[in-house]
């Protein structure tokens, strides 16, 4: 419905006016009935919606409405699939509608800086690509329904430790390429209704009050049209966050925040036009939820859990499989050890606790997928501490030697990862580690299912001969590790994150999480998989690593032109060939890389990926189009994206770790050159590499080396390589410092006068 939002605003009072850029209450927001404007209510998500059956908290505290608990993120990311992450948004966008909820609090797509953030299971992937492809696939299938998200927490909100205080020091060119590209993708293609900003500070300034950060990046240069929300009691000077561009402050101030308002609008401090541009946006968001609306809204319960549990099944990455163990067949003697098997470890604490409509106990669906076979079941440890019990491990032995092939569930128990609270190593729980070396010693086929939110290391990888990563699989968990075990479904997720041997191999090793309140993000754009294939660390597993129960094999990379301008799209095609005997899907991997350039950048980066479903013998041609930003590095001098001309790699890849086919363009940069400023500290070798310059400063040099006493000394040959190397890092005043009269102050500055007369 067309609404004069304008004429509505003129309408209220200022009193209203700055009242409604506060919440009602913890969930609502407020509204203005003598206008006809109503109250609309928000909720936590991501992976489910909590709606509050009563009470207010945001850590999951008190009991909130049943609901479908889909994966959490760190599974979605794994499935690679935006289809399938488009599903389950307009799932949630269904449940939202029929619990009347307007806006759904999320996604998450915050960058998985160090694996020691208790939130990782809530945020996507360490790749700014991946993230944004998959934050824009949820967006845009919640918000289908007419139902709103918050893409959260903007920005470079990475860690848990002090997060309402510290100040993440960042250099711009890791902003761009890293942190914000990872929300920069989402909000142009998808356009959230809300945006919501994190807690801490960035680069000394709080999130919330963050001119560059709400209006000048977000709304000028990304095209941002919905609401700035604040994270719950993030906003610090109610005026200057307004100020700076965010609407909203949640939960209500109590009066406090509006006092505020109403007093700098009083006294002249803020601008009246400010606090109505603010109040009409609201009243977009608000009337956006209104007008869709649907009346009598319903889901299907069942068809929800039959979604959670495909999603299940493809965010689930088999990371070891030696001797093909799996899948398991459905016959003989099977052991499942670990509480985890019947008190299942499913979704993460914190904000975005669901109250499941059902859950699968794993154990019972194993039981049922093989009826045949003589399922032992052993509890191995303790969930509620981590003392190891003797007497579990005992039994658990014995119910391993028994059997053909023992299945362990192991993980991080709940009180290991939430929201609030940093991990503070990466291991598993002792009685765990007992455990594994326990049952390993009595049964060689040995497969260990996994239930963390975040990477783990893994000393006892030699002893087991299958590892199936289940992440946080959401209720239907159960029934998806059941088929994946027995080959009921083909594993085809693939990690979205890099697992290091040891946690001291990871890029923020030594900045995280900072002394104090301050963060210096000293990894700088090296994180995850860009810093360990740049320096050649050999992770435990890679970026987008993840096998399946038969093979994929590749060929025929196609470039649509070995040569192109950087404002040119490329067409990039491979064919994909199922050689092997199942059914399966596999994630096609595109990335690039840069052969020679100026600045420092990583080995490679993810620009394009693909999901498809082959049948045996089935072969098909993925097709990617590549556009400017894929070749792009953010310029700081230049304040924009630049392509440098030159080579690039096109690599398709099974993982960042195994390329399986290459080719090569050439690009050409269309940026116009930069003109630099010639002064007695520009180096000889900036000159002599410099386009416009070079040709003029190569016939001055040459003159001058004719009477220079270096030109004397080049002619040893053992002394011209030195020579040359110390000329290409010589500033020109130097030239005159060493030519013992023969190059004068005056032909110096006659050489630089000259040189810039070239450049003007």
């Amino acid at each position: 419905m067309k609404r004069d939002l304008k004429s509505l605003v003129a309408q209220m009072t200022l009193e209203e006016k700055a009242g409604l850029c506060s919440g009602l209450d913890f969930w609502h927001l407020k509204g203005i009935e003598r206008l006809g404007i109503p109250s609309i209510m928000v909720t936590d998500g991501p992976h489910g919606l909590r709606k509050q059956a009563e009470g207010a908290d945001h850590l999951g505290l008190n009991q909130s409405v049943p609901a479908t608990c889909f994966p959490s993120a760190v599974g979605l990311a794994s499935t690679w699939n935006r289809e399938l992450i488009g599903q389950v948004g307009k799932a949630l966008g269904k449940e939202c509608q029929a619990e009347n909820v307007a806006v759904l609090l999320g996604p998450g797509a915050n960058i998985k800086r160090s694996p020691l953030c208790g939130r990782n299971f809530e945020y996507f992937s360490e790749d700014p690509f991946l993230s944004s492809e998959m934050a824009a696939s949820h967006i845009t299938g919640v918000q289908s329904q007419g139902v709103g998200t918050s893409l959260k927490h903007f920005a470079v909100n990475n860690q848990e430790h002090r997060r309402m205080s510290t100040d993440a020091i960042v250099g711009e060119r890791a902003l761009r390429e890293i942190y914000l590209a990872s929300f920069e993708g989402a909000v142009k293609k998808a356009q959230p209704w809300t945006v919501m900003c994190a807690y801490n500070k960035v680069n000394g300034e709080y999130a919330s009050e963050n001119k560059r950060l709400l209006t000048d990046i977000l709304r000028e240069e990304w095209g941002f049209e919905g609401v700035v929300v604040s994270d719950w009691g993030a906003v610090n000077e109610r005026v200057q966050a307004l100020t700076a561009g965010l609407e909203l402050e949640m939960p209500s101030s109590s009066g406090a925040g509006e006092q505020k308002i109403i007093a700098a609008i009083q006294d002249g401090t803020l601008a009246a036009e400010v606090l109505d541009q603010a109040v009409e946006r609201l009243l977009g968001l608000i009337f956006k939820a209104v007008d869709y609306k649907q009346a009598e809204a319903a889901y299907d319960q069942e068809d929800h859990h039959r979604l959670a549990r495909e999603a299940a099944c493809e965010s689930m990455v088999l990371l070891k499989n030696e001797d093909q163990l799996l899948p398991l067949a459905k016959e003989g003697t099977i052991a499942v050890i670990g509480a985890f098997a019947k008190e299942a470890r499913y979704q993460g604490g914190g904000s975005s606790h669901i109250l499941p409509t059902k859950l699968d106990n794993i154990y019972d669906e194993i039981v049922q997928a093989v009826a045949g076979a003589d399922v032992l079941y052993a509890q191995g440890y303790p969930l509620e501490h981590d003392d190891i019990d003797h007497k579990l491990i005992e039994q658990a032995k014995e119910t391993a030697g028994k059997s053909e092939a023992a299945v362990l569930f192991i993980g991080l128990p709940d009180r290991y990862e939430s929201e609030g609270y940093d991990r503070e190593h990466l291991s598993i729980p002792a009685n765990q580690l007992a455990l594994i070396e326990a049952v390993a010693s009595v049964q060689p086929n040995l497969i260990a299912v996994l239930s963390n939110g975040a990477p783990i290391e893994m000393p006892w990888l030699p002893k087991v001969k299958s590892v199936l990563e289940g992440y946080l699989g959401g209720q239907a968990l159960g029934g998806a590790i059941a088929s994946l075990l027995f080959g009921d479904a083909n594993p085809s997720g693939k990690l979205a994150e890099t697992f290091p041997v040891k946690l001291s191999d990871n890029p923020s090793y030594l900045h995280f999480p900072g002394d104090g309140d301050v963060v210096e993000y000293g990894e700088g754009i090296f994180v995850g998989y860009r810093y360990y294939d740049t320096k050649n660390i050999e992770p435990l597993f890679p970026f987008g690593h993840g096998l399946s129960y038969t093979e994929f094999s590749y060929r025929n990379l196609s470039i649509s032109s070995k040569q192109v301008r950087d404002t040119e799209p490329v067409e990039i095609s491979v064919n994909v060939k199922n050689v092997g005997a199942r059914a399966g899907k596999e994630i096609v991997q595109l990335y690039i890389k840069d052969v020679q350039s100026s600045v420092s950048r990583p080995e490679k980066e993810l620009k394009g990926f693909e999901k498809v479903h082959l049948e045996p013998g089935e072969e098909t041609k993925v097709t990617f189009t590549l556009d400017r930003r894929s070749f792009a590095y953010y310029d700081v001098s230049l304040k924009d994206w630049h392509v440098e001309a030159g080579e690039f790699k096109v690599l398709i890849g099974k993982s960042s770790r195994e390329i399986v086919i290459e080719e090569s363009l050439f690009v050409t940069s269309t940026t116009p050159v930069k003109k630099i400023r010639v002064d007695r500290n520009t180096l000889v070798g900036d000159l002599l590499a410099d386009p416009l310059l070079s040709s003029r400063a190569s016939q001055m040099l040459d003159k001058i080396n004719e009477t220079h006493p270096f030109a004397q000394m080049a002619g040893d040959g053992n002394m011209s390589d030195m020579l040359a190397a110390m000329m290409k890092y010589m500033p020109l005043r130097a030239l005159a410092n060493f030519s013992g009269g023969t190059f004068t102050e005056e032909m110096l500055e006659d050489m630089i006068a000259k040189l810039n007369e070239v450049s003007a």
